[in-house]
């Protein structure tokens, strides 16, 4: 057994959830300058690139979801992958100890979390043999509100707006433009999408999330799937998504396609989209020491370069402060497209805590109240715990229980990504409510918002589900969704439709 190998892996894992690629950064530097100066979509990127820049210098999680750990490994003939698959197991348990991964690992049965990332199925690891001497591994951090955007088409089907998609590589186009569109701001765009063209129902979906380990910058040596890929990149982005699904000109960083053989009765079109946070990392290992010998996608002798050219967020000095408990007066004298500055108290409250609210009392006090659609990352300190990541989650997921913890509980505002459906909007209306957009992804920058954690309550759904009890100052976001009946996130989906109809 290599000696170094658990440590080399723990390393690998703190990079890939702390350190955004270099293809990654420049393809969101191309879009911080295509962006218009000046627009809700360029807010959004300023914040991206100062979080992108925060999380390096602090090595903390670029998002606080950091998603369903999957490891590629490429190991020599005669290598024990039984003990290799222990030993990553258990720096996937050490680096979630150090707080560089959140526990995500839930059991599907009783919703209990293992707290350490370790369970049945997860982390997903993948070996290979070839024929060399080293160890290659590489590690993608997916989320769970891109991966709730992945899609999986079975053609010939009737797409919304574009018509039948047949069999064919037209069909294929089809495919892809109707995911990247469904996805919204919810999958925190722009993002990039890995596709497979065939197989099954499974082996499609593996190899479309294997595409993603392909950098952004490369062409395609397949010179028909080149150039759909470049097809798509540019159709893509005349949708008018925009970063966070504000409206803007760039929807998508990266397109790869790939393709397996099929059944003659299955034709599946499998897309598995990432967000704007696009992190993955490898690196090859000494095949006896188990030492890095080499970085993937990075070079350690290159420093990093700033993202944000200047401070990143710049106020304007139009922003709205509020100060919870918040009014109807207050809230209701908002509109979409006002930047609000919070401060006071905030609770997080995510899928457990949204579905006990159905049945039973809160257990604090929710009227004039911000609830922050978060599952942060959180370190223990002495008797107290420490934010070390917060940005938001999405919201769509509470479209079920939203309305009425709005009406029931006298909820003032409502914090999330990705915006909300018509029974939420019709309690915002009827209540004297807001939906505020947070950046999606920004975990690091929302963190250095938050001054600290008062107490925490329903602890026994874990930690990313209980609900925080926050003191935040000048927390900043958006009016997406106002108490007058007016919705950025319908507007966009309606305007980018029709972009997406105007494409057959």
């Amino acid at each position: 057994m290599p000696s170094a190998f658990f440590d080399s892996v723990v390393s690998l894992i703190v990079k890939t959830s702390t350190e955004l690629p270099p293809d990654v950064r420049a393809a969101m530097k191309v879009a911080m300058a295509e962006e218009t100066p000046g627009t809700q979509s360029s807010q959004a990127l300023a914040i991206i690139a100062q979080n992108i820049d925060q999380a390096a210098e602090c090595e903390g999680a670029i998002c606080q979801d950091t998603g369903m750990p999957t490891f590629e490994v490429k190991t020599p003939v005669g290598a024990n992958q039984i003990v290799l698959k222990k030993q990553i197991r258990e720096a996937v348990a050490e680096a979630t100890k150090r707080g560089k991964l959140r526990p995500n690992s839930v059991d599907s049965i009783t919703g209990e979390n293992s707290g350490t990332n370790l369970g049945p199925g997860t982390p997903i690891i993948h070996f290979e043999q070839w024929d060399r001497d080293d160890i290659e591994v590489k590690l993608i951090l997916k989320g769970g509100g891109c991966e709730n955007m992945n899609a999986q088409y079975s053609v010939p089907a009737e797409l919304p707006g574009l018509g039948r998609a047949d069999r064919t590589i037209e069909g294929v186009r089809k495919c892809i433009l109707h995911a990247v569109w469904n996805a919204q701001g919810k999958g925190c765009a722009p993002g990039a999408v890995g596709v497979c063209i065939g197989g099954d129902r499974t082996s499609g979906y593996v190899h479309a999330k294997e595409q993603l380990f392909r950098t952004l910058n490369d062409v395609n040596a397949d010179p028909r799937l080149a150039e759909l890929e470049a097809a798509i990149m540019g159709e893509a982005n005349k949708l008018g998504i925009g970063a966070m699904g504000f409206g803007g000109r760039t929807s998508l960083i990266g397109c790869k396609i790939g393709v397996l053989n099929r059944l003659p009765a299955s034709f599946f079109v499998s897309v598995a989209y990432d967000c704007w946070a696009f992190r993955r990392l490898g690196v090859v290992l000494d095949g006896k020491t188990g030492e890095i010998t080499q970085w993937l996608y990075r070079d350690p002798g290159t420093p990093l370069q700033a993202m944000a050219d200047q401070a990143g967020f710049q106020r304007s000095g139009r922003e709205v402060a509020l100060r919870t408990p918040l009014t109807e007066e207050q809230v209701r004298a908002l509109k979409v497209g006002d930047v609000v500055l919070i401060s006071g108290k905030v609770f997080t409250g995510r899928d457990a805590v949204h579905a006990h609210l159905m049945k039973h009392d809160p257990p604090v006090d929710l009227n004039g109240s911000v609830l922050y659609h978060c599952g942060p990352v959180v370190v223990k300190e002495g008797s107290g715990w420490r934010v070390t990541a917060a940005g938001p989650t999405t919201s769509i997921r509470e479209e079920p229980y939203q309305a009425d913890i709005i009406k029931r509980y006298g909820v003032r505002a409502v914090v999330g990504k990705g915006g909300m459906g018509g029974k939420t909007l019709a309690a915002l209306k009827e209540s004297g409510a807001v939906y505020l957009n947070a950046i999606g992804g920004a975990a690091q920058f929302y963190a250095r918002a938050i001054q600290g954690v008062d107490d925490v309550s329903l602890m026994e759904f874990g930690t990313p589900e209980a609900m925080w009890h926050l003191t935040v100052k000048d927390f900043p976001a958006i009016v997406t969704m106002d108490a007058h009946g007016n919705s950025l996130h319908k507007d966009v989906e309606q305007n980018s439709a029709r972009e997406l109809a105007a494409m057959v």
